[in-house]
């Protein structure tokens, strides 16, 4: 049995990996996530590590950059040209992007494309407005939603907190009818320190880890996997089946 659990508040993308994001009223929902997201990175060229991509935990300036959408681009959902912190638009593959990021970086950077993205866990993230709204006040700093990046953010009709760890092992869906996409909830979103930097600044503010470490095991929302593709939009109603219902159906 499906039980509504509240509705899509907004949608959001992130075309480059760790720079800033687009609110979206609608997307598609693909096998691997929303389509266009995080679909670019910065490869660290001297890191040998099994994750060389360049994150705003390395280099807070990163969200700064903004990635654009020209007319004349050729690239679908990818962005043609990105805007830097200081207002100049840059080819997304062009010498003196990487050049600038690699400058503030301290060290030689590459734009990579992936086919599939590049994600730290999984390619589809939700979290409750209540959960943003409370740790910002425990925080003492005002609220922004853009601090947790998050691909959907749902406004539950339960006003609690860490509603989404009820979600865990049961499938969301988006919207009506037996088409409407899917996901099915894997595990709780456990938290970097990107969560620190104002994404209008880049100034840190520590207190937002120190508050989610203290009061939820480092964790704020969901990870999900992909059950249905679909249209995502702003407004949906959201729907969970939960675990338990599950295991009694297999």
């Amino acid at each position: 049995m499906l039980i509504e659990i509240g509705r899509v508040e907004a949608i959001f993308r992130y075309p480059v990996k760790s720079m800033g994001g687009e609110q979206l009223e609608a997307a598609d929902l693909g096998w691997h996530g929303l389509d266009g997201d995080r679909r670019l990175a910065f490869r660290r060229i001297d890191d040998r590590s099994g994750f060389p991509w360049l994150s705003a935990s390395h280099l807070p300036d990163l969200l700064l950059f903004a990635p654009q959408h020209r007319q004349d681009g050729a690239q679908g959902e990818l962005p043609t040209h990105i805007r830097t912190p200081d207002g100049k638009e840059m080819p997304v593959f062009g010498e003196d992007l990487a050049m600038e990021v690699g400058r503030r970086y301290g060290s030689p950077v590459e734009m990579m494309q992936m086919k599939h993205g590049i994600f730290d866990e999984a390619s589809i993230s939700v979290i409750a407005l209540d959960t943003v709204c409370e740790i910002s006040r425990l925080a003492a700093v005002n609220p922004d939603v853009r601090r947790f990046r998050p691909n959907v953010v749902a406004r539950s009709l339960r006003s609690v907190p860490f509603h989404e760890d009820e979600w865990v092992g049961g499938v969301l869906s988006f919207g009506e009818g037996d088409d409407a996409p899917a996901i099915n909830v894997t595990m709780r979103d456990v938290r970097c320190s990107m969560l620190n930097i104002d994404p209008e600044s880049a100034r840190l503010a520590p207190e937002m880890m120190k508050a989610v470490v203290r009061v939820h095991q480092n964790t704020a929302g969901i990870y999900g996997t992909v059950t249905r593709t679909g249209r995502l939009a702003v407004g949906q109603t959201i729907f969970l089946r939960a675990a338990t219902e599950k295991r009694e159906r297999g």
